[in-house]
């Protein structure tokens, strides 16, 4: 049976968080139709993942076989972050629009996923494109809120957007190729109107629909 890794980002209580509503919602529907599904919470909106530093950096770029032990204690909660991913078979995503992108604590997360050797290699033997993606097969479930509106490609707010395009560049980290990331998000967050109210309601249909198909293709190929 499939694995779900689960990741919230929002730096908003439980019970004010639209994107763990999303999430959650997702998340049940797709137990209701594939019930044996491993599921992984991992919440750095509540409990951010620690910004990457300088020993970090040293640590992770050194060759496994020459690491010092205090390297290997720097990197043991990045490998666990990476064993989760590697696990799953699908990525849902509470990420929230903050100041057009992404929160810092998926920001942290991703950061803390993008290793090379576990992730993806470099060489510069392939030219001008020397990062290759390790990991692959995999889907990516976007679900956003924003508190405006017209994010979307062609809309009013498009050139605004940094948030799905910086997760779109770092799916290849997930494993996930462009075509196999779905977003949903909720819109006019900020107007709490008619609209707003409509945008929820339309996320929750959306998110459930795509939780009973991604589970069926599950279950199917289980």
């Amino acid at each position: 049976m499939p694995t779900l890794l689960r990741i919230d980002a929002s730096a908003q209580l439980e019970e004010r968080s639209l994107t763990r509503h999303l999430t959650g919602l997702f998340t049940q529907n797709f137990l209701a139709h594939a019930p044996g599904t491993k599921v992984i919470i991992r919440d750095v909106g509540l409990n951010p993942i620690p910004a990457i530093d300088h020993k970090f950096i040293h640590a992770a770029f050194t060759p496994p076989d020459a690491r010092e032990p205090w390297m290997n204690e720097r990197l043991a909660l990045s490998d666990a972050l990476i064993d989760e991913v590697i696990a799953a078979d699908i990525v849902v995503l509470g990420a929230p629009m903050y100041n057009y992108g992404m929160p810092s604590a998926l920001k942290g997360w991703i950061d803390h996923i993008a290793r090379i050797g576990r992730t993806f290699s470099f060489d510069l033997a392939r030219g001008d494109t020397p990062i290759e993606p390790i990991l692959s097969g995999k889907r990516l479930v976007v679900l956003s809120s924003r508190g405006e509106f017209g994010f979307a490609p062609g809309g009013v707010r498009a050139h605004l957007n940094a948030l799905d395009p910086a997760l779109a560049a770092c799916a290849h980290y997930f494993g996930v190729a462009q075509a196999d990331i779905e977003t949903i998000a909720i819109e006019y967050q900020e107007f709490k109107d008619a609209r707003h109210e409509a945008s929820v309601k339309s996320a929750e249909a959306r998110a459930a629909s795509l939780a009973v198909k991604l589970a069926g293709g599950a279950a199917q190929a289980a």
